[in-house]
């Protein structure tokens, strides 16, 4: 897409999981992630409506590998609702890593969605934890304020953000990810692998110079 999109007050700016654990330092660095804050800190500013998700793990998270016995970190597991990656412990309740960017423009954001709260369940999504059935209430609370556009952005491309763009489709909005105001982690090519399926779900692909 070339042309510009019109921005109404029926679209949101939906900030992923811009926090110092998955910034430069973090115990879940994504490569270049805190590159993004700026970008963000525009693109809040075009904005009618903006929020935020925030990552919220109990310290004993059954998604960190510290919380298996022999178990390495990026390994997988099998949870009670399937595959698990075991992560880094990163994002605990409370603790620096939790907290957003200090650069990051929070005035702005109408509303934080904590997930992964749950100790047994972990949380990519910003509409369902990862059991996907589990809600966190996000698609009411747009609907109910007649939101019809979604535009994503934030850490990371092939994981949150990914599976957030996944479900805000499948919740019936028009949904689009703003690449260069994202960063991706990109194990074994799971950034090629869920750019190919945003698009074939109908998630346009697009950059922060068309808004």
């Amino acid at each position: 897409m070339s042309h510009s999109l019109e921005l109404t007050s029926t679209d949101i700016l939906l900030v992923v999981d811009v926090q110092n654990d998955f910034c430069d330092g973090g115990t879940l660095a994504v490569p270049n992630g805190d590159q993004v804050v700026p970008v963000i800190n525009g693109l809040i500013d075009c904005f009618h409506h903006s929020i935020a998700t925030q990552d919220w793990h109990p310290a004993d998270h059954q998604s960190f590998a510290s919380s298996h016995e022999n178990q390495e970190p990026f390994s997988t597991t099998e949870l009670s609702y399937g595959s698990q990656i075991l992560w880094p412990d990163h994002c605990i309740q409370g603790e620096t890593g939790s907290g957003f960017h200090k650069d990051l423009d929070q005035d702005s954001l109408e509303l934080i969605i904590r997930k992964g709260f749950r100790k047994e369940i972990d949380s990519y999504s910003a509409f369902f934890e990862n059991d996907k059935s589990t809600k966190t209430g996000l698609a009411g609370y747009l609907q109910n304020r007649g939101i019809k556009r979604i535009f994503l952005c934030g850490l990371a491309t092939d994981f949150c953000v990914y599976y957030s763009a996944i479900d805000a489709i499948k919740q019936g909005f028009e949904t689009f990810v703003i690449a260069d105001a994202c960063r991706a982690i990109d194990m074994d090519d799971s950034l090629a692998r869920a750019m190919t399926h945003m698009r074939e779900v109908g998630v346009e692909i697009i950059s922060s110079d068309e808004l």
